[in-house]
């Protein structure tokens, strides 16, 4: 019969599962062959000292501990492993407890389990807290990082790797494979603290984890870190930690924006990026040497493997860190030191908004751009289709704020001096009234979730609490004004480097064809390897923002709102606007403005990137402002709006859904054409140094939006009842500098192809050419090059205006027949038609005059065509007369002989006949004129203009110089100069004075020879004394 076993007291099984639990024995035994269970020998015998048994209890659990912990034993784990294996144990042990049958014994045994648990955490948390306490120091696994060996990596770290999922890696070089947190381990051991016993293990946690990424790319092992960050600000504890640790927002006399990026808890994470940095803080692996390299080369579907990864990465990057900031600003223990840092980092970068950017001074475009895309999406719970908390958004944050340094930049209108006083007044009036029902109404439209003004650096004389969106408003503005904005100015200069690079590289290849050496071999690998560089960094900007469809789309929702809200500033979407543009709106900062527009142009060019994008409100921003000095100063941004619709048009997006803007938009069927013509009037005179070269492409763009107008049937009834409305306004203006900037280029480009013609000449002398020196080679090689571009772009724009004045003289005539513009349009036509037909046309024939645009058949068509318009609508008979008068290039042959080139290049029939049929009047007018002239003998210099010394039809006085000249051409010169042209003083035409008695006695004057000439009979036979041109002096 077999023996039953003895049973087990429950202290024995105590005993023996403390044993287990922390892997003590105070028995020796030779039987316990487990080299970790240790023998507490002097715990043993103090107990025996004390008369208890050697069997372990609760009660003696956590005297055992410490020992075990104090003891200097062979071979132990590091303490921080070992309490984590106490707790492991404790926990597998609960579990077998539950088989237990005796319901007060596992009752029993479960409460001396939980206990070792607790102990365990508790003092895992002493140990980190105070890592010399105990014996044996926690040494990290695995290999440490070259910047980390300098100090031990919190234990804790590989614990919170493995429980959000870290992968292969611990981040420090070992494997992670066996490192696996105990279930419930973290939650007990970051929860149930005192904050001041946890704050200085999640500090170091906090800077552990920085530096797991600092100068890591996006193709680099972030997601772990990324993961444990969201994981520990999650914890209350956790949050409170983080924003109060020194890095949070570092200090510091030197602190600048890169040390800053550098220095904080979060600036590493932010500067994960795809975008190529300084090589002084350049991230690994290298994303344009891995993905782009010799791109040229490589299969598309490569490429686009390699856009769609750094695409899905910069995505989970976005993800996460978004993810930590809305933790933070939920809780209103965070949320305002989450905006100071935001703030912070803001100001400590505003020189990122230079031309120039200095990489030591400021951070990264990476660590910009990831923020970017952070705060937007931070801003989109109020960026609804109907912008319903647009009115949350209190302008008086951009003067008052105490976080962004908003009020020294450049306003829509208003000067720097006039920001100031403004704000001055305001604050003043509401230190005067408050308490009054104004100050009551702004102070209820507060949420209750506004940010405390209390933080450090606040302007003293803000008071007023600013709601989340109203905050997240003008920082996010700030942010992509510094960072995508900003980079997507980088990417355009990047094209330009490249297409310069290129040309360069070509040039340098065509002189070494012809003459190698040494140098230009070591030239063409170096440029070669800058152009590679500037190709992998372009590809980069291009995978991390471009290709990213919801980035760019989550930005333009951002823009509407912001000039819907400006809209709201001055009223709403309805025209005309006010007089008076009032403050609030003057004193916005101009890049929201500029930002709006530049983003619109590049998503133009970007392939569906508009698609879904509702554009009618940038429409009507557009239309309202573009012509409104008064409400944007800058021409630059007014013009950069014309650009944006540019970009619009049917034909040049490809799109039919943005024909609807032009044709079906009821602002711009009332307003386009007005305000198009407006801007092209006042874009004349910028104030900057380029503003003569300035206005020709900014003109460009207009003049394609007015054709394209002009083919819509309610733009040109809008058009031809502006040119009534404003025959001797602002039409007459754009008409004077239509004809200045025709007769400008035109001249421009034929003197600029005779001097193609001359180097051309030099160049195929290949004997004479080989003999020049190198360099001057090299010279005119280049000079070549420059010129062809140059008659290019002059050639290309000479046509757009000559086709303007065709199109529209066809149907408008009145403001061309104008005193003060008949002989200014007269002169012009004159001057091309010589150019054309004259003996000079010869010289002008080019082996490939397409490719300068040059095509003067169409030209001389057109130029004809004009003449035929003007002469049409000639009810008055004076372009005849306007015609003839022209003593520098009118010739009555020229009309004959263009006649002949427009029979051999086939133009209309009857077009030809009108043209003779006006020559001809022209050939009569001059007699006339001769005629007149001979009767009027010798004319005494107070009735002679000074200016252009013909007899004055109609004297006027100018006001400042007193000094009288005929109206038309006071009037005329006043159409491209509101100055007196004899002192420089302001002048427009209702300021002169018409000189009532000596245009009675010029009358007389004329009226008495006239009588004389017909009483005497008297022959006119003087015609020498008017001179025109005879065939002989064509050539100017």
């Amino acid at each position: 019969m077999a023996t039953s076993k003895p049973q087990r007291s429950p202290a024995e099984i105590e005993d023996i599962i403390l044993r287990k639990i922390f892997y003590v024995t105070l028995a020796e035994s030779t039987t316990d062959a487990d080299p970790r269970v240790v023998y507490l020998e002097m715990t043993a015998a103090e107990i025996l000292s004390e008369g208890k048994e050697l069997l372990l209890s609760r009660d003696l659990m956590e005297r055992v501990l410490i020992d075990r912990l104090n003891g200097n034993f062979s071979g132990p784990e590091p303490p921080f492993l070992y309490l984590v294996g106490c707790y492991r144990r404790a926990y597998d042990e609960s579990k077998k407890i539950q088989s237990m049958k005796d319901k007060n014994l596992r009752s029993e045994m479960e409460i001396v389990t939980r206990e070792a648990r607790t102990l365990a955490v508790s003092y895992s948390r002493i140990h980190l807290a105070n890592p010399g306490l105990f014996g044996n120091s926690d040494k990290p696994s695995g290999g440490l990082d070259n910047k980390l060996k300098k100090r031990n990596v919190s234990p804790v770290l590989p614990l919170i790797f493995a429980e959000v999922g870290s992968g292969s890696l611990d981040m420090f070089g070992g494997s992670s494979s066996g490192v696996q947190s105990p279930p419930g381990f973290l939650d007990e051991f970051f929860k149930d603290s005192d904050f001041d016993g946890l704050d200085p293990i999640l500090k170091e946690l906090y800077e552990d984890l920085r530096s797991t990424v600092i100068n890591v790319s996006v193709l680099g092992d972030f997601q772990p870190p990324l993961r444990a960050l969201k994981y520990l600000v999650s914890l209350p504890v956790g949050a409170k930690s983080l924003v109060s640790h020194e890095w949070w927002v570092p200090r510091g006399a030197y602190m600048n924006g890169r040390a800053m990026e550098l220095t904080s808890i979060l600036g590493p994470f932010f500067h994960i990026s795809a975008l190529p940095d300084n090589t002084l803080f350049k991230s690994q692996p290298d994303v344009g040497q891995q993905c782009f390299s010799e791109a040229s080369e490589r299969r598309p579907a490569d490429l686009l493997s390699s856009f769609s990864t750094i695409k899905n990465f910069m995505n989970i990057l976005y993800s996460g860190l978004h993810d930590v900031l809305m933790i933070l600003l939920k809780s209103g223990d965070t949320r305002d030191c989450v905006l100071q840092f935001l703030a912070e980092v803001i100001n400590a970068n505003a020189s990122r908004a230079h031309i120039q950017v200095d990489p030591v001074s400021c951070a990264s475009s990476g660590m910009f751009v990831n923020l970017s895309a952070v705060m937007l999406r931070l801003c989109e719970p109020f960026l609804d289709p109907h912008l319903t908390k647009r009115d949350k958004i209190d302008p008086t944050y951009a003067f008052c704020g105490h976080r962004l340094k908003l009020s020294d930049l450049t306003a829509l209108h208003a000067s720097s001096e006039e920001v100031s006083e403004w704000i001055d007044k305001d604050n003043t009036a509401k230190a005067d009234g408050a308490g009054n029902g104004n100050e009551s109404r702004l102070l209820q439209s507060k949420e209750a979730t506004s940010s405390s003004s209390n933080a450090s650096g606040q302007n003293a004389k803000s008071t007023t609490k600013y709601t989340f969106i109203c905050e997240c408003f003008f920082m996010t503005a700030r942010v992509l004004n510094l960072g995508l904005l900003k980079a997507l100015s980088d990417f355009k200069h990047l094209a330009q480097d490249i297409s310069r690079g290129e040309d360069n590289l070509a040039t340098l290849k065509a002189m070494r064809d012809q003459a190698p050496t040494p140098q230009l071999e070591l030239d063409i690998s170096r440029m070669e390897k800058e152009l590679e560089l500037y190709s992998q960094e372009k590809l980069c900007h291009e995978a991390q923002i471009l290709r990213d469809g919801d980035f760019i789309q989550r930005a333009l929702s951002f823009y509407r709102l912001v000039v819907v809200w400006l809209v709201g500033l001055v009223g709403g979407f309805k025209m005309p606007l006010q007089p008076t543009c009032p403050m609030e709106f003057s004193c916005m900062p101009e890049h929201f403005v500029e930002d709006a527009m530049e983003l619109l142009i590049f998503a133009s060019r970007i392939p569906k990137a508009l698609d879904g994008v509702v554009l009618d409100d940038f429409m009507n921003f557009i239309i309202m402002f573009m012509a409104s000095p008064e409400y944007v100063r800058n021409p630059y941004l007014r013009a950069k709006m014309v650009e944006v619709l540019n970009c619009w048009m049917p034909r040049s997006s490809g799109s039919s859904a943005t024909s609807t803007l032009f044709e079906g938009h009821q602002l711009s069927l009332e307003y386009l054409v007005r305000n198009l013509l407006k801007l092209y009037v006042d874009i004349e005179f910028t104030g900057s140094h380029t503003q003569f070269y300035d206005k020709f492409n900014i003109r460009h763009n207009i003049a394609e939006l007015l054709e394209y107008l002009w083919q819509v049937p309610s733009h040109r009834n809008a058009w031809r009842r502006i040119a009534k409305e404003e025959e001797k306004g602002v039409y007459l203006n754009f008409l004077n500098f239509l004809v200045n900037d025709s007769i400008y280029l035109l001249d421009e480009s034929l003197n600029k192809i005779l001097e193609i013609k001359q180097i051309e000449a030099d160049m195929s002398n290949t004997v004479e050419w080989e003999q020049r020196p190198a360099q001057e080679r090299q010279e005119r090689t280049r000079l070549f090059h420059s010129q062809e571009n140059i008659v290019r772009i002059d050639m290309k724009l000479a046509n757009e205006d000559v086709t303007m004045l065709a199109f529209t003289s066809e149907e408008i005539t009145a403001p061309f027949l104008l005193p003060e513009m008949v002989e200014r349009v007269a002169n012009m036509l004159n001057y091309f038609l010589l150019q054309l037909v004259g003996p000079q046309r010869k010289s002008l024939s080019l082996k490939d005059p397409e490719k300068y645009e040059f095509r003067p058949r169409q030209l001389l068509k057109q130029i004809v065509r004009i003449y035929v318009n003007l002469a049409r609508g000639d009810s008055e008979n004076i372009f005849p007369g306007a015609i003839s008068s022209d003593g520098r290039s009118y010739n009555e042959q020229l009309f004959n002989a263009g006649a002949d080139v427009l029979r051999r290049i086939g133009e209309d029939g009857r077009i030809i006949q009108e043209f003779m049929e006006l020559g001809t009047k022209a050939k009569a007018a001059a007699s006339e004129a001769m005629d007149a002239e001979a009767a009027l003998g010798e004319i005494p210099d107070e009735f002679l203009d000074p200016i252009q010394y013909t007899l004055m039809r109609d004297p006027v006085i100018l006001p400042s110089s007193k000094t009288t000249v005929d109206r038309a051409i006071i009037q005329r010169h006043l159409l491209s100069d509101n100055h007196d042209p004899f002192n420089r003083a302001h002048l427009t035409s209702d300021m002169l004075i018409p000189d009532i008695e000596l245009k009675a006695r010029i009358d007389e004057f004329v009226r008495t020879h006239q009588s004389k000439k017909r009483s005497s009979g008297e022959d006119s036979s003087n015609k020498e004394r008017i001179q025109t041109t005879s065939s002989d002096m064509l050539i100017d």
